[in-house]
């Protein structure tokens, strides 16, 4: 059996925790709760994998050419959630209507990485790299707005992190959060184990704490003093299910339990500054429907599970700002198998207390075939991280953006003034 070593552990500064995130009205009022102060904004970030159609999903329904490339799949303009006399949702998503009325949503169309890839692997390892095009990028935006935040404070002043700062839902920690700053990752499965299952330490959970009890490293032992307090308080915690908020309705689907968990956890004030989930299914090559079918389906889930997610948080969504991207949009014609291919734009949700909603962002680029990126997609007028740099900016305090987005020129001057 190989021996647990600082290296396998620690790999991109990332702790995976496999075990449930159902966390007990009394963490609330828990020595460990109280010593870590709520972070004044926290950052939740969705990735559509698969490459969303964002045509379909903010269609622009007074766009001529796009009911002649989409002759089945197009959304009929009685069936379209109007939002400004242009631009309109898919009807599946229904339950994002409201939050953009209030003005809590906001969208950015013709929105995307600027890289040209047309592979799912690489197109996603770029855009969560935040930098599309160089693949050798070791680390991830978000880690590295992380550590933006932490070089700029005087170590003095530097305010105590705790283990929940950075998070993913899943097995692994996601590109995204990869890097210095530790990131755990927690696998919605029963038990309060590393490694293992059941409510006893697995050996490998052992092996860690005796690691860190041994380690002559400060800042080492010190987050792991954090997550395995951490791992203990959820460990010994009654697993009594979680109750949403009153008329709080989660969809019975990985998307939506995730959801529900990250709820969960900001709600409990353990200190969550970043968290991460993904959501699969979007590649619709084929039979991708219209008004309904596969894509309706997946919007049904996503818009449900986000907007319960926000009716959740109650008050405390004041603090939050959440946004969404997939890797790439799709082609702007249907295919011959009532599908789309892979395109290029696409389009992007920002939900927050502090949003600037009730709008569609960003230049339209039109879908008139010399308007068209290589004559078969929607074109890109705003890099993806034009939009990430302003929520980072503005939410984890990043201030040194061309760190976070090396490379890219994203500066201030050029927000859209999202939030």
């Amino acid at each position: 059996m190989m021996q647990p070593t600082r290296r396998f552990f620690l790999r991109n500064g990332a702790l995976a925790i496999a075990g449930t995130s159902v966390i007990p009205g009394f963490l609330v009022r828990s020595v460990f709760a109280e010593a870590a102060a709520a972070p004044k904004r926290r950052l939740v970030v969705i990735f559509q994998r698969g490459a969303a159609d964002g045509l379909n999903i903010v269609v622009p329904y007074r766009e001529p050419n796009y009911y002649a490339m989409r002759p089945s799949i197009a959304i009929p303009q009685n069936q379209v959630l109007d939002l400004d006399g242009f631009f309109g949702l898919h009807p599946s998503l229904a339950p994002f209507r409201p939050l953009y009325d209030q003005k809590h949503l906001a969208i950015v169309h013709a929105a995307g990485s600027p890289d040209m890839s047309r592979s799912h692997f690489d197109a996603q390892d770029y855009m969560e790299s935040g930098t599309p095009g160089v693949k050798s990028t070791p680390d991830g935006w978000l880690n590295r707005a992380l550590q933006d935040e932490d070089a700029c404070c005087d170590p003095r002043h530097r305010e105590e992190h705790t283990a929940f700062r950075a998070l993913a839902f899943g097995p692994d920690v996601p590109l995204t959060l990869a890097g210095s700053v530790p990131a755990i990752a927690l696998n919605n499965v029963s038990g309060f184990t590393v490694g293992g299952r059941g409510p006893a330490l697995s050996p490998a959970a052992q092996a860690f704490e005796t690691m860190y009890a041994d380690s002559g490293d400060r800042l080492f032992r010190t987050v792991g003093d954090k997550t395995f307090d951490a791992m203990k308080m959820l460990r010994a915690a009654d697993p009594a299910q979680y109750t949403p908020a009153p008329g709080v309705a989660y969809p019975s689907t990985p998307f939506g339990n995730n959801m529900r968990q990250i709820a969960q956890l900001l709600k409990a004030n353990l200190g969550v500054e970043a968290a991460f989930t993904d959501v699969q299914g979007w590649d619709t090559h084929h039979n991708q429907g219209g008004v309904e079918g596969q894509l309706s389906a997946r919007l049904r889930d996503f818009s449900a599970s986000i907007a319960a997610f926000w009716q959740d948080l109650g008050d405390g969504a004041e603090n939050v700002t959440l946004v969404t991207m997939s890797e790439f949009g799709r082609t702007a014609r249907e295919n011959g198998t009532g599908g789309t291919d892979h395109g290029h734009a696409n389009s992007m949700f920002v939900l927050g207390g502090d949003a600037r909603g009730g709008k569609v962002y960003g230049r339209w680029p039109g879908l008139a075939a010399e308007q068209l990126n290589q004559n078969r997609d929607l074109a890109l007028t705003t890099d993806y991280r034009l939009v990430l740099g302003e929520l980072v900016s503005k939410t984890l305090g990043a201030r040194n953006l061309n760190h976070v987005f090396p490379g890219s020129g994203v500066g201030r001057s050029g927000f859209l003034q999202l939030v």
